[in-house]
C-alpha cells in the first residue's frame, strides 16, 4: 500500500464531445443535457429539508451555547453516548453535502456535550471516565464522523492521538491494555482506565430498564432464570448482581472491546502513525488466536493471565455482553465485524475478514429448521446452545461491501431474511421495532433492501428508500414539536426507567436520520451502529467550496458495484450555475480509479477518460449530467482522512503538555 498523495496527472484531451477531460486533476467536464430524475430532485430536497430542521432540533434543546436543557445531575457511568449519538449526524450530514451552519453546529455541540458530561462526573480528559465498548462505541461515532469533516484541526488531531492511547498502553493514566499478553484489561474501560470494581451506584440509572432483561448469571438466589427477567429493582437481588459481576465480569477482555480497533483506525487515519495500525492488527489477531484455542468458537471472556474461562470456572460464555447476557451473538459478531473490517481497510487483504466469516459459518453450521425456517442459536446457557431465531444477514452484507466476494454475497443471501428484513419502511422508533422486531438503532434499517438493489433485484429501492426517508424526517419533526417533545416539561425526578431518565429521548424527537443518502451517493449501508466506521465505495467534496459533499444543486446515485468498480450517476438539477464535484475513490481514499467510461442520458457513450488518482474532478455544467462507469483497484492506498487540498505536511501537530 502507498501512502503517497495522488491526483495530479493529466488525461487524455481527446475524449469526446459532452465528456471531455481537462484541467489539472483527473477532470472531467459534462456538458449534455440532463432531465433531472426524481431520486436526484428528492436528494436535494432530503438535504435542504435536513439543513432546517438541523437547526431547529438545536434550538429546541439546548441553551445559546450549545448545553442542553436538562436535569442538573446525573449519577452513574452510563449517560454520554446518548446526547452524542442524537447529535452525531450533524457531522455526518455536513460531510455529505449539508450547510456551513450544520458544520458550525456540528463542532459546537462536540464542544458542548463534553463539556456538560464533564461536569456531571461521566467524562474525565473529554473521554469517558470507564463504560463498556457497546456504549463507547455508539457514542464516539460522532469522533469519527468528525474526521470526516475536519481531519486537520487541531482539536481532531489532538484527540485522536490522546484518545487512542489510552487503548494502546501509552497512557498511563488509562492503562487499560496489557501489551504483553494483548489484551484489553476489563469490559469497563475508559480515561480513568479499567474498572475492576463496580459499585451500585454505577448500575443505578438501569435497573428499572433491566427489570425486563434476563438475568446475567444462572445462579442467582431469588432469580427464576427461565423466566428470562431478572428484578434489578430488588435491593437484595441488585446487590448480589454487583458482587457476581465484580468477581466474574469485572476482569479480563470481552470481544465487545474489539469496536476499541475503529478508535485506533479513526488515529491512524487522522495521523498516519505506523504504531496505531500495528495495534489494531495485534489486537484483532490476539482474538483471532483465542477462537482457534477454544476450538474454533470465539469465546467471550479472557483472564487476565489470558486465560479463557479464568473468572468463569473454566466456562467460555458467560462474560460480559458474551453468549449468555444481554444480547448474545450480536454483541460477539457486531464487534468482531468492525474489528474485521478495519483490519481490511488497513492493510487491503481480505484474508482479514476470515474470523468474522468462521464465525458466521459456524452459527450458521449450528442452526436447525423449524416451521420450513433456518434458524441458529443466538445465546449459550450452561445447558447449551439456545434461542433459536432467523439470522439477520446484515454483517456478512458489511463483509461484501467490503469483499465484494461471492462467498459473502452467497453468506448473506443463504439467509431466508425475515419480512422486517425484506420491507423498505420507516420504524416507529429508533431502537427495536417493537411491531416488527427489527433493530434500527439510530433509525438504521434498510440495509437489506439496498443489498437486492445492488444485486438487480429492486430497481425501485432508491425512489421507496427517498420517499421513506422524507416520511421519517416528518414523523421526528413532528414528535420533536409535540408537548412531549419539548424538554422543559420532562420528568426529571427519577433515573431507573426509560420514560423518566430521558437520556434517550434526545435519540427520540432527532429527525437527522437519511440512509438513504448514505446507500445512494456513497454506494454503502450505514456504519453498523455500535462502533462502525463509515465504509464508503465513493466520497465527494465541492471542488469550488473546498469542503466535503457535494456541491449545492448535485445529486448522486450509485448504481452499481463490482469487485473492479462502480457505476454512478452525477446531475447538476440546477440551471443558473456550474458546479463542480471531486469524487473520491473509497469513503477513506484507499482504492484508486483508473478509468472512468462516460455515458449520456441515452446510454450513448461519450468518452473513455483515464485517470489513475484517489481524485477525480467533474464539472457539471447547469442543467447537465453524466453516468460513469469507474474501474478501480480497492485498497491499495492506506487509508485517511486527508481531502484533495490537504497534504500530511498540513496536519496539524499534537500539543505537547509541560514536563514535571
Amino acid at each position: 500500500m502507498t501512502t503517497s498523495r495522488e491526483g495530479t496527472g493529466h488525461v487524455n484531451a481527446g475524449a469526446a464531445a459532452g465528456c471531455a477531460p481537462s484541467g489539472a486533476l483527473p477532470q472531467i467536464a459534462a456538458r449534455d443535457g440532463w432531465s433531472p430524475p426524481e431520486w436526484a430532485l428528492m436528494q436535494r430536497l432530503l438535504l435542504e429539508t435536513l439543513n432546517d430542521a438541523a437547526a431547529e432540533f438545536v434550538r429546541r434543546y439546548t441553551y445559546p451555547d450549545g448545553t442542553l436543557i436538562w436535569r442538573d445531575n446525573w449519577p452513574g457511568m452510563d449517560g454520554s453516548d446518548d446526547p452524542y449519538e442524537a447529535f452525531m449526524n450533524l457531522a455526518l450530514l455536513y460531510a455529505l453535502g449539508g450547510s456551513e451552519e450544520v458544520h458550525a453546529l456540528a463542532l459546537n455541540m462536540w464542544d458542548a456535550i463534553t463539556w456538560q458530561w464533564t461536569q456531571y462526573g461521566q467524562i474525565y480528559n473529554e473521554f469517558d471516565r470507564y463504560y463498556d465498548w457497546m456504549h463507547h462505541g455508539e457514542g464516539y461515532l460522532y469522533l469519527y464522523f468528525l474526521g470526516l469533516t475536519d481531519p486537520h484541526l487541531p482539536k481532531q488531531v489532538q484527540r485522536s492521538v490522546r484518545f487512542a492511547g489510552m487503548y494502546t498502553g501509552d497512557d498511563p493514566e488509562a492503562d487499560n491494555y496489557d501489551k504483553e499478553k494483548k489484551l484489553i484489561r476489563s469490559p469497563i474501560t475508559g480515561s480513568k482506565g479499567p474498572r475492576f470494581t463496580m459499585t451500585e451506584e454505577d448500575w443505578c440509572t438501569h435497573r428499572g430498564v433491566l427489570d425486563d432483561y434476563l438475568a446475567p448469571f444462572e445462579d442467582i438466589p431469588g432469580v427464576d432464570f427461565a423466566s428470562g427477567k431478572c428484578p434489578w429493582s430488588d435491593d437484595n437481588v441488585y446487590r448480589e448482581i454487583i458482587r457476581l459481576m465484580n468477581e466474574r465480569m469485572a476482569r479480563g477482555d470481552v470481544p465487545l472491546n474489539l469496536n476499541a480497533t475503529s478508535l485506533v483506525t479513526h488515529a491512524f487515519m487522522m495521523t498516519g502513525e505506523e504504531r496505531f495500525r500495528g495495534w489494531v492488527l495485534t489486537y484483532y489477531a490476539a482474538w483471532e488466536e483465542r477462537a482457534a484455542r477454544n476450538g474454533g468458537i470465539m469465546p467471550d471472556n479472557v483472564g487476565l493471565s489470558g486465560e479463557i474461562g479464568e473468572y468463569m470456572d473454566g466456562k467460555w460464555w458467560g462474560g460480559y455482553y458474551g453468549w449468555r447476557w444481554p444480547h448474545g451473538f450480536m454483541t460477539v459478531i457486531e464487534p468482531l465485524t468492525n474489528a474485521a473490517m478495519n483490519a481490511a481497510l488497513l492493510t487491503g487483504d481480505m484474508s482479514r475478514l476470515g474470523e468474522a466469516r468462521r464465525q458466521l459459518d459456524l452459527n450458521w453450521s449450528l442452526g436447525k429448521r423449524e416451521d420450513g425456517v433456518w434458524v441458529v442459536p443466538h445465546r449459550h446457557f450452561d445447558a447449551g446452545w439456545t434461542d433459536y431465531r432467523q439470522p439477520d444477514p446484515k454483517y456478512a452484507i458489511y463483509l461484501w461491501t467490503v469483499s465484494m466476494a461471492e462467498e459473502d454475497r452467497e453468506r448473506a443471501n443463504r439467509i431466508e431474511a425475515a419480512a422486517h428484513f425484506r420491507e423498505v419502511d420507516v420504524p416507529a422508533v429508533s431502537g427495536r421495532n417493537p411491531a416488527t422486531g427489527k433493530e434500527t438503532k439510530h433509525f438504521i434499517g434498510n440495509t437489506y433492501p439496498w443489498f437486492r438493489y445492488m444485486q438487480g433485484l429492486a430497481p425501485d429501492y432508491p425512489g421507496q428508500a427517498l420517499h421513506a426517508g422524507y416520511r421519517l424526517i416528518r414523523q421526528q419533526l413532528e414528535k420533536m414539536r409535540s408537548d412531549a417533545g419539548n424538554p422543559r416539561s420532562w420528568n426529571y425526578g427519577a433515573y431507573n426507567t426509560d420514560d423518566l431518565s430521558s437520556i434517550h429521548f434526545w435519540q427520540e424527537y432527532c429527525p437527522l436520520y437519511f440512509e438513504s443518502l448514505v446507500q445512494l451517493t456513497w454506494g454503502a449501508p450505514m456504519h453498523i451502529s455500535h462502533g462502525g466506521l463509515q465504509h464508503a465505495r465513493l466520497r465527494y467534496f465541492d471542488a469550488d467550496g473546498r469542503r466535503p459533499g457535494l456541491p449545492e444543486q448535485v445529486g448522486a446515485l450509485v448504481e452499481a458495484l463490482t469487485e473492479d468498480g462502480a457505476t454512478v450517476t452525477l446531475v447538476n438539477v440546477g440551471l443558473t450555475a456550474e458546479r463542480t464535484v471531486i469524487v473520491q475513490a473509497g469513503g477513506f481514499g484507499e482504492h484508486r480509479f483508473e478509468q472512468a467510461v462516460c455515458y449520456n442520458e441515452r446510454g450513448e457513450r461519450t468518452a473513455v477518460v483515464p485517470i489513475g488518482s484517489r481524485w477525480l474532478e467533474v464539472k457539471l455544467a447547469p442543467g447537465s449530467g453524466v453516468r460513469l462507469e469507474l474501474t478501480m483497484l480497492r485498497y491499495v492506498n492506506a487509508p485517511t482522512y486527508a481531502t484533495p487540498w490537504t497534504a500530511e505536511a498540513d496536519r496539524a501537530p499534537v500539543l505537547r503538555g509541560r514536563s514535571e
